[in-house]
């Protein structure tokens, strides 16, 4: 049990580290950048003085090295009932037993950037698992039947049509899927989100499609590979030598042998996706955290910013860790660590 803990404390510590330090340069790029968040907020015709009043408000006047202290120590932090009023606490999510979270104020929506995310984050991760069922149902599916039939016409075609999916940008797969589906034919909408339940099933499906078509792409080449090569192993010539069907081959003992790699690529994939299809959401214009996190970068919001680069690290390291730990339960021999 000690090696085991060992090994998930180790996990633990080193993906705390990672979201800190990626949190920390992305508050440093920020600072870089060039432009006047308070002058973009206002707009060109604003004063001097209203943009010196921004400043202050905003506290964008402190050095950057206060900022970036204030920023760490209000993260976690005891207070009263977060208020609207109280401008110290007006940004803060009560966590219980008087704990708040405070991500900061947008400048530009002039909202709490946690309120900001609760509303995005639900969809991204429904676009991220409507994707992911998509990739996997469409790039497993593709990569076993390459695999059962190997050396012919099928498996070149498949594989050649996974290796152009991989090399088409998203950009460039959901513009032509707005073209056929949307402009050509008239049954899915360009873009949004839909306002009924139907409607906005219909606004996911193309957004899904374009990240579940650029994503089988790889899952179709790994499964091949790895069912290719199972079907070559002692096992599976025994499973045959015993009378058990080709499809009972291909599907329990070959595959089988697929579901490590498939799952530690679903795994990091699903955890990329929650945090934000950055690019397929501005296309669709999915209001999720990837357009979120646009918008704040055009618009110098720097609290946004932070927030959604410390909610991306956090999704991909949990992704991670459950993924650590479920390989620690499917592989004894890494309790031994």
């Amino acid at each position: 049990m000690k090696p085991t803990l060992r090994f998930l404390a180790r996990r633990f510590a080193w993906a705390i580290v990672l979201v800190l330090g990626v949190t920390s340069l992305s508050f440093l790029v920020v600072e870089v950048l060039p432009g006047d968040p308070a002058r973009i907020l206002l707009g060109p015709q604003a004063s001097a003085a209203d943009v010196t009043r921004a400043r202050a408000i905003y506290g964008l006047d402190r050095s950057v090295s206060v900022r970036f202290v204030k920023y760490w120590a209000h993260l976690v932090h005891r207070g009263p009932p977060p208020s609207a009023k109280d401008r110290d606490h007006r940004s803060c999510a009560a966590l219980g037993a008087g704990l708040h979270l405070d991500l900061g104020y947008s400048f530009y929506y002039r909202k709490a950037v946690v309120d900001l995310l609760v509303a995005r984050i639900p969809r991204s991760i429904e676009l991220a698992f409507a994707a992911l069922i998509l990739q996997l149902a469409l790039g497993v599916s593709l990569g076993v039947s390459a695999a059962a039939k190997r050396g012919t016409a099928w498996d070149d075609a498949a594989m050649s049509a996974s290796l152009l999916g991989a090399s088409a940008p998203t950009f460039l797969i959901g513009l032509l899927l707005q073209y056929i589906f949307a402009y050509k034919l008239g049954l899915l909408p360009f873009d949004g989100y839909g306002a009924t339940g139907v409607d906005h099933l219909r606004s996911l499906a193309l957004p899904a499609l374009t990240l579940g078509l650029f994503g089988s792409a790889l899952y179709a080449r790994l499964t091949r590979e790895e069912v290719a090569s199972a079907l070559g192993q002692d096992f599976a010539r025994a499973a045959r030598a015993r009378g058990a069907s080709a499809a009972r081959v291909l599907v329990v003992h070959a595959l089988r042998n697929a579901l490590g790699p498939l799952t530690t690529l679903a795994a990091l994939d699903l955890g990329t996706m929650v945090s934000g299809a950055v690019v397929t959401e501005r296309i669709f214009r999915w209001p999720g955290v990837g357009q979120l996190a646009i918008d704040a970068v055009l618009n110098r919001d720097g609290p946004v910013i932070f927030g959604t680069v410390l909610f991306s690290a956090g999704a991909v390291v949990v992704a991670t860790l459950t993924l650590d730990i479920v390989d620690l339960v499917l592989d004894p021999r890494l309790r031994q660590r």
